[in-house]
């Protein structure tokens, strides 16, 4: 069977850069261990989520492409021979950020990136003050593991952003995430939402018959402006295949390291049986380019 073996890598983070990118490279190193072709990691893994206050001085934290983060990683991608999905603060020049996500070939080269298309804007995730909406588009990264579609964190809840990664070829959807509950909100919200964090996901996985990888972190960060109650990220890191089952699925609260098999010849077979592709009714979505029907 050919198949592809995939980690999922899920950590917490501190204000400490560097222990955060150990905690990286560590997760990294047993995921290669076990064998992992294509290790995935969460969004902004190397410091804590800065976006729940609007601080200048948190512009200090970012870094170009190539930077500090791609050559650490792409020198172990290099030495393990793994291909990693990796998240930084890109400086693309001064006054102009993005939230990017980087993929590393094997032989440590970047292979591409990807710049967060959909960028939000709520009580304790202020990213439109920091990053630039992406100009990329939804462009699929080509590596030595296949076709990838990289997508980050908001960009999950958008089914619009499957579909074109979908539709350029991407063999599955690789989402690096930080999201999280507010401790203030009541359990059965709390469970409300990540259940339609998992669901919208798996949800994608089976419209479009590719699997989907997403990596959250996990741990509790406070908000220092006092002005809210901090986050608890929700970790619950999962693989889905191509009918949306769930392959691997991590804990709340643990730091951890999975590692799923996927089938590379799943999404031919599935797509035979449900050829969603082939059935969309493409003249009539024009509406789908305005903002709203009224």
């Amino acid at each position: 069977m050919n198949t592809l073996k995939v980690a999922l890598v899920q950590h917490g983070c501190t204000a400490n850069r560097e222990e955060n990118i150990r905690k990286s490279i560590d997760g990294i190193r047993r995921a290669a261990a076990q064998g992992a072709q294509l290790v995935v990691l969460p969004e902004l893994h190397c410091g804590l989520y800065f976006c729940v206050t609007e601080e200048t001085g948190c512009f200090d934290q970012a870094e170009t492409i190539p930077g500090p983060s791609t050559e650490v990683f792409g020198a172990l991608a290099r030495k393990l021979g793994i291909v990693i999905v990796t998240s930084l603060f890109e400086k693309r020049a001064p006054g102009l950020y993005h939230n990017t996500a980087v993929v590393l070939e094997k032989d440590g080269s970047i292979a591409g990136k990807y710049r967060k298309m959909h960028i939000p804007d709520d009580p304790g995730y202020y990213e439109k003050f920091y990053f630039t909406p992406g100009d990329l588009g939804f462009t699929p990264i080509d590596t030595s593991v296949g076709r990838l579609g990289v997508l980050v964190c908001w960009d999950q809840w958008y089914p619009e952003a499957a579909r074109l990664m979908a539709m350029a070829g991407a063999e599955m959807l690789i989402y690096p995430t930080a999201i999280g509950y507010d401790p203030n909100d009541r359990a059965d919200e709390q469970a409300r939402q990540r259940d339609a964090w998992i669901t919208i996901q798996r949800g994608h996985a089976v419209a479009n018959g590719i699997p989907v990888v997403s990596v959250n972190r996990i741990g509790f960060e406070e908000d220092p402006s006092g002005q809210t109650a901090g986050a608890r990220f929700w970790g619950s890191s999962f693989a889905a295949g191509c009918q949306g089952e769930l392959l691997v699925s991590a804990g709340q609260d643990q730091e951890e390291v999975l590692l799923v098999e996927i089938d590379r010849a799943r999404s031919e077979a599935v797509r035979r049986i449900w050829p969603y592709l082939r059935d969309r009714r493409i003249d009539a979505y024009g509406d789908l380019l305005r903002r709203y029907r009224d």
